[in-house]
């Protein structure tokens, strides 16, 4: 075995337990070149694709989409420690599936590259892991998210990746208070003087990393498409998202008001992504909205917040106000025809007309 790989360098992890704590105890890594997992003939008759994040609810969920459908998957971490993460939300069973666990900075163009060479697509989930949502998301965040951003588009490119699949937000597209009377749809961006003088700080980080990942990708000729779900939730795992929600539920009231508060369940996010990927040689580009279900109740928003564990966080003025036994309904303008059509006609030929207007 080799010694630890420099720091610009992706330091890689052998999949097997037992070997993983014996080169934990010496410190030696084994380069991914040298060591493959075998993932039977199917998966190896597929191109290789990558998952950053794979210690994310979103990441995990998407390479066991990708694992299911038979491809050679590596994972990127961004921490040796994100390893045990990981473990936590994937089976044994799936680890000895992956092609290898590479430990690659977001920040780091150069290990990011590395990470990505061989590859033929890249699914880029998230820029930032907070489990416990600790640290919140601050303003700091939005030139981090944005830095991120530019970094895998760029190592796309130097490592020749064909195909990009983006997870934005939903946050991406909502904030902007002159389309509340027009439908909102994949055209739309959120205005980000609007998210600064508001403190949107996750708005803000989404929209500007989604349309700096937009434009590197037509100057470096790679394909991309962007998937922008609403607020995460995962039911497989109690408590996933009590914490992590926080950050997309800052103007949360003004989002239930307004119709705009979307959720989707993160196995069907996942499932989505695939779709997109699989659909792109059909014509699938552009952005994709992704939500199972607009909050449009004050007995759909109650429910939410007990699902998160933040009772009267959205409703309790509303609740206050209530002087009638009925539930107002709140109407939504929010549009994920784009999906809907994708799903029901996967085999036709797309159009991108209109879904990406900078």
């Amino acid at each position: 075995m080799e010694e630890v790989m420099a720091a610009s360098k992706p330091l890689v992890l052998t999949l097997d337990a037992a070997a993983i704590n014996e080169n934990q105890k010496k410190k030696n890594f084994i380069n991914w070149k040298d060591f493959v997992v075998g993932s039977g003939l199917r998966a190896r008759e597929k191109k290789l694709v990558c998952v950053t994040a794979g210690n994310s609810y979103l990441g995990s969920h998407l390479l066991k989409q990708l694992l299911a459908h038979s491809y050679l998957v590596r994972v990127i971490i961004q921490h040796q420690v994100n390893l045990e993460d990981m473990r936590e939300l994937v089976s044994d069973e799936e680890m000895n599936k992956l092609e290898s666990v590479v430990v690659a900075k977001m920040a780091d163009l150069d290990s990011l590259g590395d990470a990505f060479s061989g590859c033929y697509a890249v699914f880029h989930t998230s820029s930032f892991i907070d489990p416990h949502g600790v640290s919140g998301y601050s303003e700091q965040m939005v030139f981090l998210e944005t830095e991120a951003a530019r970094n895998v588009i760029g190592a796309c490119g130097r490592a020749s990746v064909k195909k990009c699949i983006f997870t934005s937000s939903l946050l991406a597209s909502i904030w902007n208070g002159n389309m509340i009377d027009r439908v909102i749809d994949e055209s739309c961006w959120s205005n980000e003087q609007f998210c600064i003088e508001n403190k949107l700080w996750l708005a803000l980080g989404k929209t500007a990393a989604e349309k700096l990942a937009w434009k590197m990708s037509k100057e470096l000729n790679v394909k991309l498409v962007t998937v922008c779900p609403g607020l995460l939730m995962a039911p497989s795992f109690p408590n996933a998202h009590t914490e992590t929600s926080f950050p997309y539920l800052k103007g949360g009231k003004a989002m239930l008001q307004q119709g705009l508060l979307a959720t989707a369940d993160v196995k069907n996010v996942a499932k989505a992504h695939v779709h997109l990927y699989e659909a792109m040689n059909s014509g699938a580009c552009g952005r994709y909205f992704c939500f199972d279900r607009v909050i449009q109740s004050l007995e759909e928003a109650i429910e939410l917040e007990n699902a998160l564990k933040r009772p009267g966080f959205l409703t309790r003025e509303r609740q206050e106000d209530v002087t009638e036994q009925t539930d107002e309904i709140v109407n939504s303008k929010l549009s994920n025809s784009r999906l809907s059509r994708l799903l029901s006609q996967p085999s036709q030929l797309l159009s991108c007309k209109h879904m990406l207007i900078l």
